[in-house]
């Protein structure tokens, strides 16, 4: 079929005389095959159509209009129509058949052919469609604070339970949504954190939501010996209405147990560029098992037998050998109720087996108790082999022995049938694609051998906990799992939002819309996580399942998907993730390691700032939890806010460049 030859009119008066009709003609042809294209696409789908929600009909169909377009190479036809000062179809994804159709119909103009409107054929104009997607995310996300587009979504850490000064401040900040990890923690804290969440909105006089993660399957690390957790408590005031996200974790897989390390407590001095002590190190000792503080901030804080400690005091001496038999000194410089603090001018490893011995009374003797538990580790370094096994505690790679073979290090999984798919030559990947290997071999009882190929030069540590990403491995898993369905009974009772990781298929998502409805909560916001290739491919028919209910959207999990696709490839995965459910109407939240720099540290990089600026062109920005999260809040709050008034989504917007005011006459304007 060709494209209609309609009777010439009159050129309109606007419309330069010197254009040749036959430079319009191929361009029109190729306009109209893929506006059959797509409508053909479309009218393919139809029964797919006929089961989307009425408010998500139009964006519906515009995606498909949207697969159809990008399904060939358009650069040579955005090439000539730049030529003629025409739409080169750059910004069509909110719109693709009416963008095909203004172009079409300024063609047959300069053309001088006649051209009706198709307005009836097309889903929605530009405007329209904007609003659309307005009004998605506002149902899903909540409404924007003043004078700022893009929400800030925060992950709460497990303290916040305890601490709902935190999350006031955490409100006052800058937080719209609040996040709360299902696979960590307890319902009764989830339940604290939403409630003291929603008392912080109250106060601000605004919204903020909830949303909730299921922890699903991970396959990850299994836990490990930690030290002591410390809880810094700061409460804050703020006002503001705030929606509580809760996230369902779907199958990630994560490292098992390993063994703890020895229990050591390491004591240096500051000293200057010349290795000269500027500043002792500063040990407090007070009875074991005591959990009381000993005088000002001590580097470390130990247990010692309380007749022992009773009789010390300023000015007395202290003698040991430290874990290396290094002949070491203590004074004790403070005497306070509950211990004393001792000063250290060398440094000095502490372990259970060193004995403090009180000078002159040598045979006054304490051993050291309380020392806090080392973290298990595998130092992971190019060339080593590691056992992934289905079960056990991990360890460290174990030397030969007398008649004994040299062991590797080994760790467990938390998914242990995830390993029956794995191949020899699939590739694996720890902790967000710090350390990555190959599959050598497959082991008796299910496990495989990996050889370490991509790590820091000196080497890796690897935790419990972790995360795995099999890349090249068909992990036929359930998004949802039994925990999962236990925890949905919690999450509809509290949340706004829940979160399905591991999204990988249109069933998952039905799945959840399922097991909602049969818990009444039919409406409940989805927030789907894309976080792995199979995902990633399978994107159009999740858009299409989200839109046969009320409200959903994507997060875009671009940490795993980094790992899963590549890191050369993350670039364009996130583009055209971003363009499909921009065509689709639905909001995007932008997420992982976004200004976490400054999260962790209080100090961000370049690149991040960078990067957080590009998370203008989604609905939401996340940020995960961290020492620092409130400067992370305020920060990202202030570089959207700027960012807003250069670009939305694709489009450049052009205001005045106030900084380069009068500059030729040497008058800029400073800042």
């Amino acid at each position: 079929m060709t494209a209609p030859h309609l009777p010439a009119t009159s050129v309109s008066p606007a419309i330069d005389p010197g254009w040749d009709p036959a430079v319009c003609a191929p361009l029109i042809e190729r306009l109209w095959a893929l506006r059959r294209q797509m409508t053909a696409l479309a009218d393919r789908h139809a029964d797919r159509l006929a089961a989307i929600d009425p408010a998500h009909q139009a964006g519906a169909r515009n995606l498909l209009h949207y697969l159809a377009l990008r399904s060939g190479d358009l650069r040579p036809l955005q090439l000539e129509l730049s030529r003629l000062g025409l739409s080169s179809l750059g910004r069509a994804e909110p719109h693709v058949l009416a963008s095909i159709d203004k172009v079409l119909g300024l063609l047959h103009r300069l053309s001088g052919r006649e051209w009706t409107p198709r307005a009836p054929d097309a889903p929605i104009g530009s405007r329209a469609s904007t609003q659309a997607l307005q009004r998605h995310a506002v149902a899903l996300l909540g409404r924007t604070p003043p004078g700022r587009d893009v929400r800030i979504m925060v992950t709460l850490p497990g303290e916040a339970a305890a601490d709902p000064g935190r999350i006031d401040a955490m409100v006052q900040a800058g937080m719209d949504i609040a996040r709360i990890n299902c696979a960590h923690d307890t319902p009764a804290q989830w339940q604290a954190m939403a409630e003291a969440v929603r008392l912080a909105a109250r106060r601000a006089g605004r919204e903020v939501r909830v949303l909730m993660d299921l922890g699903g399957p991970k396959l990850r690390t299994g836990p490990i010996e930690s030290g002591p957790e410390v809880v810094r408590l700061r409460p804050r005031r703020a006002g503001r209405e705030v929606r509580v996200l809760m996230d369902l974790g779907g199958p990630k897989l994560r490292t098992g147990p390993i063994e703890s390390g020895p229990e050591v407590v390491r004591l240096r001095p500051r000293r200057d560029e010349l290795g000269r002590v500027i500043a002792p190190a500063r040990l407090a000792l007070r009875p074991a098992g005591s959990t009381r503080p000993v005088g000002a901030e001590a580097d470390a804080v130990l247990g010692v037998d309380p007749d022992w400690l009773a009789p010390l005091k300023v000015g007395d001496l202290i003698s040991l050998k430290d874990a290396r038999r290094a002949q070491r000194q203590l004074e004790i410089v403070e005497r306070h109720a509950d211990g004393v603090i001792a000063a250290l001018s060398r440094s000095a490893y502490l372990t259970a087996d060193v004995v403090l011995r009180h000078e002159p009374h040598r045979d006054r003797r304490s051993a050291l108790h309380d020392l806090p538990a080392a973290q298990g580790l595998l130092h992971l370094r190019r060339g080593d082999r590691l056992q992934l096994l289905p079960e056990g505690l991990g360890h460290e790679a174990r030397p030969v022995g007398r008649g004994r073979r040299a062991q590797p290090a080994s760790v467990s999984c938390t998914l242990p049938e995830a390993l029956a798919a794995v191949r020899r030559g699939d590739r694996i990947w720890f902790d967000d694609g710090r350390i990555g290997g190959v599959v050598r071999k497959r082991l008796d009882g299910g496990g495989v051998l990996v050889e370490i190929g991509s790590a820091r030069e000196g080497g890796e540590k690897l935790a419990a906990d972790k995360g795995i990403n099999l890349p090249d491995t068909a992990l036929d898993l359930p998004a949802l799992t039994a925990q999962d369905l236990q925890d949905l009974d919690t999450v509809v009772a509290t949340a706004d939002l829940v979160g399905l990781s591991f999204c990988q298929s249109a069933d998952d998502v039905r799945r959840l819309r399922a097991e909602l409805a049969a818990r009444g909560a039919s409406t409940l916001g989805l927030m789907l996580k894309i976080e792995t290739q199979r995902g990633f491919a399978a994107l159009p028919s999740i858009l299409l399942a989200a839109m046969e209910g009320p409200t959903a959207g994507v997060m875009i999990a671009r940490g795993d998907l980094a790992v899963e696709c590549g890191y050369e490839r993350l670039a364009e995965v996130q583009e055209e993730m971003l363009w499909a459910c921009e065509a689709a109407h639905l909001p995007v939240v932008w997420a992982t390691q976004v200004l976490e720099t400054l999260a962790r540290t209080g100090r961000p990089s370049r690149a991040e700032i960078t990067d957080a600026a590009m998370g203008e062109r989604a609905e939401c920005v996340m940020l995960n939890k961290g020492p620092h999260i409130m400067d992370a809040i305020r920060m990202l709050d202030d570089i959207l806010r700027r960012m807003q008034e250069h670009q939305s989504k694709k489009r450049p917007l052009l205001r005045a460049l106030r900084a380069w005011r009068g500059a030729l006459d040497g008058q800029g304007a400073p800042g």
